[in-house]
């Protein structure tokens, strides 16, 4: 399904260019003086979350956990008839069942689920996490550029890290817990991401073979045409599963709520970016390459 009329994507770009760059210093001024707000899945500590049968405050709670003679000072997050309880050193045996004792004492049905990182796995679930990225990438690279060329791959990296790193600075502006499942999530938006841009310079690729075109006004009706082709299906992708993330978001238990979170921004960061970064980006270089008079853009 296209559009009756053509619009003019390329010239829209500009206005998403700027949205873009806008985010990204903002996410890198968060992420270069406050970080990332990391669970205990990538630094020691312990977590412990707790399931009660009735709302507490902090006025309840507090007492209770600093009579247990743990030196460090929790992070404490409360919800509802939840209670979460983060520690950034590990706790022991000891301290651990001191402190299901004590909660239990304000509600004998409370029901615990602790998790304890030790620095030496944290360390190697981090590392993990980065060459689990860092491969994706690569792989994709290689992948577009045997597919395509290297113009279309190096458009599409761009795209990839660009919505990565929306997600990213979102999560840093607004102090989100960053963990395991945030990795997943990326990891995710990166598939559907470039699935939607291949989508669209596959469709590109289809009308150079068949046209001619000379000029860069040429190469930008082309692109203007080649997503107007497949805009409804790109769309109609990124809004089906941006649906079923949404609920989850919503409707979703505490554990999944920041996976489903990051795949909402994904989606929508992805969508606008196959559409408004990837395709201007390649027509951007193929025009640097038409200036320079190296190749045919019909060997695209």
């Amino acid at each position: 399904m296209r559009f009756k009329k053509e619009l003019d994507f390329v010239h829209l770009s500009r206005f998403f260019y700027i949205f873009s760059i806008a985010i990204t210093v903002a996410g890198l001024i968060f992420l270069a003086t406050m970080g990332l707000n990391y669970s205990v899945d990538f630094k020691a500590g312990s977590n412990v979350d707790v399931a009660m049968s009735k709302n507490i405050t902090l006025e309840q709670l507090k007492p209770a956990l600093n009579g247990l003679g743990i030196s460090n000072e929790p992070q404490i997050t409360l919800g509802e008839k939840r209670v979460n309880i983060r520690y950034d050193k590990e706790l022991d045996n000891t301290q651990d069942e001191a402190l299901k004792a004590a909660i239990s004492k304000l509600d004998d049905k409370a029901s615990f689920e602790v998790n304890t990182v030790d620095t030496e796995m944290a360390k190697e679930l981090a590392r993990n996490a980065i060459y689990s990225v860092l491969l994706s990438c690569l792989g994709i690279i290689i992948y577009v550029s045997i597919r395509f060329e290297w113009r279309f791959a190096l458009a599409a990296i761009v795209a990839l890290i660009h919505d990565a790193f929306i997600v990213v600075s979102v999560f840093s502006i607004f102090r989100l817990e960053v963990d395991l499942t945030f990795i997943v999530a990326v990891l995710t938006i990166i598939g559907y991401s470039i699935n939607d841009t291949i989508v669209i310079f596959d469709r590109i690729r289809e009308n150079l073979r068949f046209g001619k075109q000379k000029t860069y006004e040429d190469l930008k009706l082309l692109v203007n045409k080649s997503v107007s082709q497949t805009l409804m299906r790109s769309l109609y992708t990124a809004f089906t599963v941006f649906i079923a993330a949404f609920f989850l978001l919503i409707l979703g238990g505490e554990s999944i709520k920041m996976f489903s979170l990051a795949m909402v921004i994904g989606l929508l960061s992805g969508a606008y970016s196959s559409i408004f970064i990837a395709s201007p980006l390649w027509l951007l270089l193929k025009k640097r390459q038409k200036s320079a008079g190296k190749s045919n853009p019909a060997k695209a």
